[in-house]
């Protein structure tokens, strides 16, 4: 069963997928709380498809996805501004497939509904 959420990270600097970048996600409680649901790491094409692999749908809410930047940069040595690039957004319907891409470069980021 295809993953409800889907994301991917392109380097735009290097003109290439960002592989190995850690992910969290988080949903908004009640209580205006961040609660953890899943982590991963973006693969050698900068996806990250099994992010909630075996769930069908993500419940109306809002959700944060948190991109872990910082390591991925150190790891080539580029100076980069950002550590971590946190993405929020909001599912309205849970029969809705939601696709995230983010398009990276050391002092600037991108990111919109894919499909």
């Amino acid at each position: 069963m295809p993953s409800p959420l889907t994301t991917h990270v392109l380097d735009t600097a290097a003109g290439r997928p960002a592989a190995g970048i850690a992910i969290q996600l988080a949903r908004l409680d009640d209580a205006e709380q961040w609660q953890p649901l899943a982590e991963s790491t973006t693969d050698a094409d900068g996806r990250s498809a099994s992010l909630l692999a075996g769930q069908s749908t993500l419940g109306p809410g809002t959700y944060r996805l948190t991109f872990q930047v910082a390591a991925y940069f150190q790891a080539r040595q580029v100076d980069s501004l950002f550590t971590a690039i946190p993405v929020v957004f909001t599912i309205r319907s849970p029969q809705e497939h939601v696709h995230v891409p983010l398009l990276l470069s050391p002092f600037g980021y991108t990111t919109y509904r894919g499909s």
